[in-house]
């Protein structure tokens, strides 16, 4: 993992989790068992992921979310920031110390997601029209340093960062550099 990304990361989202299902359970008006019945997963589960005492799956979570008609991102976002695209929280960690899943953002989908890997020499530039309202863009580099043009404002992503903007604007990717930058493209419709 990068220093640049590592340095995004604000914590381990296990330490949302449980506050969070306890809140928008609460929220929701459901109690433990309630949950239970409506997730498929063990109140004994509940109990423990509430309490801070377990580790849950992402699709437990997923399940537990949709029972409650929230988000998933709801279960893992920092409950201390503002709503935004960006998350930038480790949603899952391996046995080893390297292995670690970072849910780096999240944009609403109506139609269609593609994910796209681009490469631009030196001194390229691809410049694109305003996609319908609601389209996004998720945008993650991994070599090199991007500069993406958002309705005439320049912003320099190095290696190792990310962005997440709406498309319905004026937008390009440029290589001011002399090595070539790549990066991962998600869009969003």
């Amino acid at each position: 993992m990068s220093d640049n990304l590592q340095a995004h990361i604000r914590g381990d989202v296990l330490a949302h989790v449980s506050g969070n299902l306890r809140r928008l359970r609460q929220a929701a008006g459901l109690s433990q068992a309630a949950l239970a019945q409506a997730s498929g997963i063990s109140r004994r589960m509940i109990v423990a992921v509430e309490g801070g005492d377990a580790n849950i799956s992402l699709s437990s979570l997923d399940k537990l979310a949709a029972a409650m008609g929230v988000r998933f991102v709801d279960l893992v976002r920092d409950p201390a920031c503002a709503p935004s695209a960006e998350i930038n929280e480790v949603a899952w960690r391996g046995a080893e110390a390297d292995s670690t899943a970072i849910l780096l953002g999240t944009a609403p989908a109506t139609t269609e997601a593609q994910m796209w890997f681009w490469s631009l020499g030196p001194g390229e530039r691809y410049a694109a029209e305003p996609d319908p309202a609601g389209w996004h863009e998720m945008l993650f580099v991994t070599e090199g340093t991007l500069r993406l043009e958002l309705s005439g404002a320049a912003k320099e992503l190095p290696a190792g960062s990310f962005t997440i903007y709406a498309t319905d604007q004026a937008y390009a990717y440029a290589n001011a550099g002399t090595l070539p930058v790549r990066f991962v493209r998600n869009v969003i419709s």
